[in-house]
């Protein structure tokens, strides 16, 4: 397979308008730390963006920083970590999921969309690009947005790129939104007596006004060192003397729900660290998919998984149960039982690591509606008419 390494933008048109005229598939990657995810792309030429790297600007008193995608998460962490500054979208770290030793880069983080624990709160990387720069598949520069929210000029393409893994377009230049790191974090453990009350916990959590900026369920606390047995994880953040006061009023709404322990930082932030980068689930053999249901659905989907033989190793809840993380034995994925299941609850399951033979038999990412597949294939030829980017990663072309 031949290999293009573009220094800048002009070069990373040059390298798809050549493709165009060929009609020469590309993949699109940087680090490659995220290549277990989504289907093996069909490509005859990688074009490496890893070159593109460096930060452009940052400006901690605008709370905007823009950079090249080839840019590493580790940087760019470094970086605002010395100004005490933070992506609060919480990007996941790819290494342990899919068993590499690059942390990735900014492009690929935006590619995925990602977002951690934060995201009931803080919501997913969309959320936070204020504007990009980007070679379509049609050969042409394009750009979006600006470097501040208010800019609304146009379409919000950040929206579509986020998430599209690449099938969309080339990324040059991406401008993030940043913000000040809370002062201090604490964690709320609720040990309960099951799963089912400990997300009754959390879903009674995230209607009060205690501000809680994350909800887990851990089905088994000494996983992390923590209380044996099911255990709910409430995160608060912010200023110290507010930490404290929410912290004071949650043990008494939750005291009569079970024992209670009460982790402060570093030991909360390593935590939630440990559940943003699914190290529970990664340390598996088997598969791992990730499952977005409705809260009050999540208990009841994973009993029934069980009943059902599925050959469950490890799992646990995020976002007050909206979101399932689940790990299989070594084996086959179960993706018919899975999504059998959850289509009685509604939600969609993505296949997050799988070996390659699992992941060329199974649907990746959940099959859409057949009018919402529609209008994915129709954005799909506005940007990339010919396919030639990451043909297949999301298995829509067929």
């Amino acid at each position: 397979m031949d290999l293009y390494q573009p220094r800048d933008e002009d070069e990373v048109l040059a390298v798809v308008q050549a493709a165009v005229s060929a009609n020469t598939p590309l993949e699109i990657i940087g680090h490659g730390s995220k290549r277990g995810l989504g289907h093996a792309v069909d490509a005859d030429v990688t074009l490496d963006v890893s070159g593109l790297s460096g930060i452009i600007f940052y400006e901690p008193a605008e709370l905007v920083l823009r950079a090249k995608p080839g840019t590493s998460m580790a940087e760019i962490s470094a970086l605002l970590e010395a100004q005490g500054q933070e992506l609060a979208f919480e990007p996941m770290d790819p290494a342990p999921l899919w068993r590499g030793n690059r942390s990735g880069t900014l492009g690929g983080t935006i590619a995925v969309n990602a977002g951690g624990p934060r995201r009931i709160k803080a919501g997913a990387a969309r959320d936070h690009v204020l504007g990009f720069r980007a070679v379509s598949g049609r050969g042409d520069i394009f750009k979006s947005g600006g470097r501040v929210m208010k800019n609304v000029t146009g379409y919000d393409l950040s929206k579509l790129i986020a998430g599209s893994h690449g099938t969309l377009a080339v990324m040059t230049e991406i401008t993030l939104k940043v913000l000040p790191k809370a002062e201090t974090e604490r964690t709320l453990l609720v040990q309960a007596s099951g799963e089912a009350a400990c997300l009754k916990v959390l879903r009674e959590a995230s209607g009060l006004s205690q501000e809680v900026s994350s909800y887990a369920c851990l089905p088994d606390g000494a996983w992390a060192d923590l209380l044996p047995g099911p255990c709910a994880l409430l995160r608060l953040e912010g200023p110290e003397i507010s930490v404290a006061k929410r912290f004071e009023d949650l043990v008494a709404r939750f005291g009569p729900a079970g024992r209670l322990d009460d982790l402060a930082q570093p030991v909360s932030a390593r935590l939630w660290a440990w559940l943003r980068d699914a190290v529970p689930v990664a340390s598996a053999e088997g598969p791992v998919w990730k499952v977005s249901t409705a809260p009050s659905a999540a208990a009841p989907f994973v009993e029934a998984l069980r009943a059902d033989g599925v050959p469950l190793a490890r799992w646990y809840y995020d976002w007050a149960g909206g979101l399932v993380w689940l790990a299989l034995e070594a084996g086959d994925a179960a993706p018919d039982k899975i999504r059998g299941h959850l289509a009685r609850h509604g939600g969609h399951a993505t296949l997050m690591r799988a070996d390659d033979d699992i992941r060329a038999k199974t649907h990746v990412f959940h099959p859409q509606a057949p009018a919402l597949a529609a209008l994915s294939r129709r954005v799909k030829a506005s940007f990339d008419p010919l396919n030639i980017l990451n043909r297949g990663r999301l298995g829509l072309e067929a």
